[in-house]
């Protein structure tokens, strides 16, 4: 037997149904590991950072936070959010201050119909649908750049600027890594997504980049769609789609779209990439903390244990990651779902299920 991988994983649950997600996350990950005759294994550290610890200290997360991180091999996340923090603050002050310095720049999302889930979507019922969608994570949108001035001048006359910041280099990693994303799926083909006919200079910039990198790929079917016409098209023609590249807020938001036509925003999954590896990269579900269930023990960790999939596949265990989707693929097939979905099966129940299908699908990849 060859020495055991360890694998230094930075936990950060943060608020809400985040704690209980991610308990439900490392438990199937030692599953795993338990099941791998020692190949690898996980070491926690565990981060009480989040709006608890704003409360105690003022500030989202340790100020030397970032340089802690820094030596673990990956970041695993639970959801950011509480009402005793206003939003941007607790988003800024956590969750983006990682993904901005360590320039985890390529943000995954994947689009998944689950057996034993009805979508809302009449298609899914005859169709198969998978795509993944693409996301810009480290500018646009989402750079933090602009303002708010001339509050002297009294109520009703401040201003605010808000700047998207589109760069070619930005544009073009991005974009190449849908590409090379796509030749490695069943259909080859990558839809580019911007609203270029009303912001007329960085998502022009963005689609010159696409016209440019695509002649690079002549084996990957291309288009490009304008981003109300693309939300038609998630719901009319899913079929057609395969990769999603897209700006951060734009693909944010379709991302979202996805995740509820395939039942719930608590199925979606998420990686944070740095691809270059200069950084550890950081797996989080997309939902958020859901105040209205936390701690109730009933939240569904199905994205969070996604998420968890894409970590091993991150770290190079791709047949470990598909035990994990097939395994999740037969907790619901055989009817465990939580109540986003229509089941009654608690968080825990859930997760035991998963742990459960394990050593079958281990078999079967």
């Amino acid at each position: 037997m060859g020495q055991t991988r360890v694998f230094k994983i930075a936990s950060i649950p943060a608020d809400g149904v985040g704690k209980e997600v991610v308990a439900a996350g490392r438990t199937v990950l030692e599953a795993v590991a338990s099941q791998s005759n020692g190949k690898f294994a996980f070491d926690w550290t565990e981060f009480d950072w989040g709006c608890e610890y704003y409360a105690k200290h003022g500030v989202m997360m340790a100020p030397d936070g970032l340089e802690t991180l820094k030596d673990f091999d990956s970041i695993y996340f639970g959801a950011v959010g509480w009402e005793n923090v206003p939003d941007h603050v607790s988003l800024w002050g956590l969750r983006l201050n990682i993904t901005q310095n360590f320039d985890q720049w390529a943000n995954i999302r994947p689009v998944k119909f689950l057996p034993g889930v009805t979508s809302p979507l009449r298609k899914a019922d005859d169709t198969e649908l998978d795509w993944i969608v693409v996301r810009e994570n480290s500018e646009g949108e989402y750079a933090g750049l602009g303002g708010r001035n001339l509050s002297g001048r009294g109520p009703g006359n401040e201003i605010a600027l808000q700047t998207a910041l589109f760069s070619e280099k930005g544009c073009e990693r991005i974009i190449r890594f849908a590409f090379e994303l796509a030749r490695t799926r069943t259909v080859k083909k990558v839809s580019s997504v911007t609203k270029s006919n009303a912001q007329q200079y960085g998502m022009v910039l963005w689609d010159e980049t696409f016209e440019r990198v695509a002649q690079e790929f002549p084996d990957v079917r291309t288009e490009s769609v304008l981003v109300d016409a693309m939300s038609a098209k998630f719901i009319l023609n899913p079929e057609d789609l395969s990769v999603v590249v897209a700006s951060n807020l734009n693909a944010d938001i379709l991302s979202d779209l996805g995740s509820a036509l395939a039942g719930s925003l608590g199925l979606a999954a998420s990686a944070n990439l740095n691809p270059e590896r200069r950084f550890p990269s950081m797996f989080e579900p997309v939902h958020g903390t859901a105040p209205d269930i936390a701690g109730q023990g009933i939240c569904n960790p199905i994205g969070a244990i996604a998420s968890a999939a894409l970590m091993l596949e991150h770290f190079g265990l791709e047949a470990e990651a598909r035990q994990v989707e097939g395994a999740i693929e037969a907790a619901t097939a055989a009817g465990q779902l939580t109540r986003d979905i229509g089941g009654t099966a608690d968080t825990e129940t859930v997760t035991d299920a998963i742990v459960a299908a394990l050593s079958s699908t281990l078999a079967a990849v």
